[in-house]
C-alpha cells in the first residue's frame, strides 16, 4: 500500500490518500480543505507510480474542516475518469447539506455540496484492490460520525490501521459541543469500538499524531 499524509486548512485536517499498489485503486479519507494540494498531490503520484485511480471519497464525518474540499476534488478527479464516489454515513447528511452554514460560522464561503452518493453502514465491508475497509459506525462527536477499520494486508506488509476521526485522537478526545453530539455517546463508542480493537493498532485520527489502540488505553487521561 502507499500511503501519503496531508495536512489540510487552517484546521489542520489529516487528509489520507491509500493507494492499492497492484490495482492503483485509491480511496481519499476526509478531503477537508486544500483541493488544489490534493489534486496536484495525486497527479504527482500518478506520474511516479503509475495512473491513480480515485474510487472513494471516505468521510469520517460531516464537519466542514472534513468536508470542505470535497466538491473540488470530486470534479477533478473525474475529469480524468476516475469515479472518485462520496462516502457518509447517512446520519450526518443534514450536517454535510449544511455546509455553508457551517462556513458562515466560522467567516468561510462555500459552495453547496456535491450529493452523497454512497452511505455507509455499521460492520459494512468495503474492497478497493489489495485495501479491505470495515466501517465501525462511532456517534458522539457527530451523529453519523465513523471509525474507518482498514485491515492487514501481509502482502503490503501492513498491520491494522483505524480511521478515527475527530473522535479519538493521541492524548485526546472529540468535543461535544458541535451539531448533534452527544458525550456519553461519544465515550461508548471509544470503549465498544476503538478500544476493544488489538492494541498494537494504529489511531490515525482527524488531526494531529498517529498514535495506537494500546498507548491510548494506557496514557489518555480522557479514558483512565
Amino acid at each position: 500500500m502507499i500511503e501519503k499524509k496531508l495536512v489540510v486548512g487552517p484546521f489542520q485536517c489529516n487528509c489520507r490518500i491509500l493507494i492499492c499498489e497492484q490495482t492503483r485503486d485509491c480511496i481519499l479519507i476526509d478531503p477537508g480543505d486544500d483541493a488544489e494540494t490534493i489534486l496536484s498531490t495525486l497527479a504527482n503520484l500518478s506520474a511516479t507510480v503509475g495512473k491513480v485511480q480515485v474510487r472513494g471519497l471516505f468521510h469520517t464525518h460531516a464537519h466542514l474542516d472534513h468536508i470542505g474540499a470535497t466538491r473540488e476534488v470530486k470534479a477533478g478527479r473525474e475529469k480524468s475518469g476516475d469515479e472518485a464516489k462520496i462516502y457518509l454515513h447517512r446520519a450526518d447528511e443534514p450536517i454535510y447539506q449544511n455546509l455553508k452554514m457551517q462556513g458562515q460560522m466560522f467567516g468561510f464561503e462555500y459552495d453547496d455540496p456535491t450529493p452523497v452518493e454512497k452511505y455507509f453502514e455499521d460492520g459494512q465491508e468495503l474492497n478497493f484492490g489489495s485495501l479491505k475497509f470495515t466501517i465501525l459506525h462511532t456517534p458522539g462527536h457527530s451523529p453519523g460520525g465513523v471509525g474507518i477499520r482498514l485491515h492487514e494486508s501481509a502482502a503490503d506488509r501492513i498491520s491494522e490501521t483505524v480511521f478515527t476521526g475527530d473522535t479519538l485522537f493521541a492524548g485526546s478526545v472529540g468535543r461535544t459541543d458541535l451539531w448533534g453530539a452527544n458525550q456519553d455517546q461519544m465515550f461508548k463508542s471509544i470503549r465498544d469500538r476503538f478500544l476493544t480493537l488489538d492494541g498494537d493498532t494504529r489511531v490515525c485520527a482527524g488531526h494531529g499524531a498517529d498514535s495506537t489502540i494500546g498507548h491510548e488505553k494506557r496514557e489518555n487521561p480522557f479514558l483512565s
